[in-house]
């Protein structure tokens, strides 16, 4: 029996009418012809309230932990907010110390940390040098004064008279002994020695035992010469020990010397200094300097004047400055020019970068090597005092920044140290005094990288306490309206573009609005229509026209997409050809054309897929084609069994719920996921059980729910634009149109030409809330009302639905078990 068609209402209430399809702005709510005609005041941060007070939160609050993570989309303004916060902070008067590190006397392996007022770094290491300086000059003419020679020469005379005297006496010793004393030459080495004399010549002892062999001298004589000379040998070691005392206190003597005639001029240097410089740490330091100056005095007693030129001026020049290394003074952070709190950002976070160095040098001997001049600073340490700003990606990119800035932040240390895994020479290395840190870390990332480290990071929450959350929308108003047309005006001004008029401005917003997704938001991704601004501009431009209008923003964005949707236009015309079976026109049972929708990254669209439902005798249920070859999804499976949750709600209620029924998403082959064809498939399973053909021409989209009713969906104008588009290709009829949920009705920002089509009655849109209204535009024939008994009229889809159902039942019974489903 053919089923009774319902006459059309003269209004059919589910289809909507073209003002609903799209937000328009009004023109004339812009109260300017052009944005030349606005005011140059500052553009406000459109839509961010809860970022911006968060930001201005964690500025504020300087204890530890209260470093700021800025969460959001690329493109929401996240930097821009940033800077402008810290525009405005109050940065204060007072500059950050300057870092200084100097030589540790006592440790040359643990370079001191100084610390002195901004400027003052500088000024110290230029006092330094002119210390160094200054005493390359008085040292040697202290040395060169004929009072040091006078005093010099009568130690060194007074040690010699000494020497004399006691050999002297010694050489008496030994003449009243019959020896003599002797100088031997053993090889490089002249060495004294005692030898006796016989005939009035000096013999060597071997020389008489010889003689005494041979029967040429007494051996008596020789015994007695023997004994005496091992007297005089004590003597002689006695004396070359004296004569050892007798250096040494003369060495001891020129540097008690030295020391006493350079004390007075290098202390009063020192102490010059130590006035320019108060504190303890440099007291401390100064004190060491004049130390080791003094015990140090030849460094400066054998200066010379570099050649004029050439390559000996600089081989000079290297070696006296390596020879005063360790007074040389390395101001790693100059805040002279830092007025206020300083205010960092890093745009290349490399370890070297923000942790800073310590380099390495190979010296004259070819050895690696490296000290307190050698150390780097990076931006933590410039940053100290103050605020770094940080890209939360390019942190975690970097091998070792990330665990390294957790420990800096925990501990508020900072520890400069050499990290170069691939230099096998990195062990050769010294350790700074580490920097006491009181910096404040801005981290810029993804609301991605936020959840993961939150989520895998033990420390993360507890050193960024302040998270500005960075939304990609704004409620549309008149005053966000304004702050788009003044975001208009501040970019012409940068880039140079023509005015907007305030058509163009419209057309701008009414883009926000469509990438927000909802009629009453707007995007705060502004990255892309600064784009679109700028394209805008070029068009109008290419058109030499002295103003940007909206037909100009609405060619920059139709030719944005054309750049990228190349995939879609080559699967559009598989569909046109016939290569991509799918009906636009007719009815028929069981199939359905859905919506799916595809994002290859840079561009996302809507097309059609052919939904088809099978129906038999059996008790296997509804099958899912793409579940069983595991090419569905979890979500798209949710979906399905929502369907047979659906059926046993309204039909199997007094009965099991027998059939094996399948359902495939035709000519699919890549996974399927997502439940927003659900809806199309209930339909398509509700018309091969009851025989009701469902018009062709109706594409179809929104998931369901077990109660029947229709959920919206995302991508919806994607979805009926890829519709429409295929539908213009192979040519409007007047009867196409989509299908969506009712609830998707407020997400709807169609392009213009689609709703002029709608406007002509070329093509159409309807909205349902409810299994029931979605069958009844698709078949035309009543959904059907059970009654009390739970029937539903025979006529109607649901009516026989479930005359189907009854039959396959009764099937299912005569027959007895099937499709696996164990006995009846």
């Amino acid at each position: 029996m053919t089923p009774s068609r319902k006459t059309p209402p003269p209004t059919d209430p589910h289809e909507l009418p073209p003002e609903r399809l799209r937000w328009r702005c009004d023109p004339a709510g812009f109260r300017f012809e052009t944005t030349a005609e606005m005011g140059d005041g500052p553009i406000q941060i459109i839509g961010q309230p809860r970022a911006m007070e968060a930001l201005r939160l964690g500025l504020a609050i300087r204890e530890w932990g209260y470093n700021i993570f800025v969460a959001g989309e690329v493109g929401t303004g996240r930097s821009t907010a940033v800077n402008r916060q810290l525009a405005g902070i109050e940065r204060g008067e007072r500059s950050p110390d300057d870092l200084v590190y100097v030589h540790n006397f006592r440790d040359p392996d643990r370079p001191r940390l100084l610390r002195f007022p901004a400027g003052r770094g500088q000024a110290f290491r230029q006092a330094m040098e002119d210390l160094v300086a200054t005493l390359g000059k008085a040292v040697p003419e202290l040395f060169d004064s004929d009072e040091y020679r006078k005093r010099r020469s009568a130690a060194i005379e007074a040690a010699n008279e000494v020497r004399k005297e006691r050999l002297k006496e010694y050489e008496k010793r030994v003449s009243e002994d019959g020896f003599t004393l002797v100088q031997i030459q053993t090889g490089p080495v002249v060495r004294p020695d005692l030898m006796p004399v016989v005939a009035g010549n000096p013999v060597a002892l071997g020389q008489l035992e010889s003689l005494v062999e041979e029967g040429k001298f007494q051996r008596r004589e020789y015994e007695k010469l023997k004994g005496k000379y091992a007297k005089l040998s004590e003597g002689l070691e006695t004396l070359t020990k004296e004569f050892r005392d007798v250096e040494r206190d003369l060495r001891k003597g020129l540097v008690d010397l030295d020391r006493d005639l350079a004390s007075p001029p290098v202390k009063a240097a020192v102490e010059d200094l130590r006035d320019g410089f108060p504190g303890d740490a440099a007291g401390a330091f100064l004190d060491e300097v004049l130390d080791d100056v003094l015990d140090h005095l030849d460094r400066f007693r054998d200066v010379e004047e570099p050649p004029a030129s050439g390559a000996d001026r600089d081989r000079a020049r290297a070696e006296l400055r390596d020879r005063m290394r360790p007074y040389a003074v390395n101001v790693i952070v100059d805040n002279s020019r830092t007025k206020g709190l300083p205010i960092i950002r890093e745009t290349s976070p490399t370890y070297r970068n923000l942790f800073g160095t310590i380099e390495r040098a190979r010296d004259a001997s070819g050895e690696w090597s490296t000290d307190h001049t050698r150390i780097k600073a990076g931006s933590l340490a410039r940053a100290d005092g103050g605020i770094l700003v940080l890209d939360a990606l390019d942190v975690l990119a970097e091998g070792g920044v990330w665990p390294a800035l957790k420990r800096t932040l925990r501990t508020r240390r900072l520890e400069i140290q050499s990290f170069d895994p691939f230099n096998f020479f990195s062990s050769v290395s010294i350790q700074p005094e580490p920097v006491p840190l009181d910096v404040k870390v801005v981290l810029i990332g993804t609301r991605q990288i936020y959840r993961l480290l939150h989520a895998l990071d033990e420390d993360f929450k507890k050193i960024f306490k302040v998270k500005a959350d960075f939304a990609v929308e704004t409620a549309r108003s008149p005053e966000e309206l304004m702050n788009y047309a003044a975001f208009v005006r501040k970019k012409c001004q940068d880039d140079g573009l023509p005015p907007f008029h305030r058509d163009a401005v419209a057309a701008v917003a009414e883009h926000g609005v469509r990438l927000a997704g909802r009629q009453e938001k707007l995007t705060t991704r502004f990255n892309e229509i600064a784009d679109v601004v700028r394209e805008a501009g070029y068009w109008a431009r290419h058109e030499k026209a002295r103003r940007v209008d909206a037909k100009h923003v609405d060619r920059a964005i139709a030719e944005r997409v054309r750049r990228v949707d190349l995939v879609e236009e080559v699967l559009r015309e598989r569909f046109a050809d016939g290569t991509m079976l799918v009906d636009l026109q007719g009815e028929k049972v069981g199939q359905v054309n859905g919506l799916v929708y595809l994002d290859v990254g840079d561009h996302a669209f809507g097309q059609p897929s052919r939904i088809t439902a099978t129906t038999a005798v059996g008790r296997a249920g509804i099958i899912d084609i793409a579940r069983e070859a595991e090419m569905g999804g979890a979500i798209h499976t949710k979906g399905v069994l929502i369907l047979a949750g659906f059926l046993r709600a309204r039909f199997a209620q007094d009965r099991p719920l027998a059939l094996s029924a399948s359902l495939c998403f035709e000519q699919s082959y890549d996974e399927i996921d997502g439940d927003s064809a659900s809806s199309a498939e209930l339909y398509a399973l509700l018309s091969c059980l009851s025989g009701v053909p469902i018009r062709q021409s109706i594409a179809v989209t929104g998931s369901v729910n077990q109660k029947g009713e229709i959920q919206p969906i995302g991508g919806v104008n994607e979805k009926v634009e890829g519709y429409f588009d295929l539908c213009l290709l192979v040519g409007l009829t007047g009867r196409q149109g989509v299908m969506i949920p009712a609830r998707n009705v407020p997400h709807l920002m169609l392009r213009k030409d689609l709703v002029e089509e709608v406007a002509r009655g070329r093509f159409h849109l309807w909205s349902v809330s409810t299994v029931e209204e979605g069958i009844e535009v698709l078949t035309g024939v009543e959904a059907g009302v059970a009654d009390v008994g739970g029937a539903y009229p025979p006529e109607s889809v649901f009516g026989r639905a479930e005359a189907k159902l009854r039959a396959l039942a009764a099937k299912v019974r005569e027959f007895g078990p099937a499709d696996g489903s164990g006995p009846s």
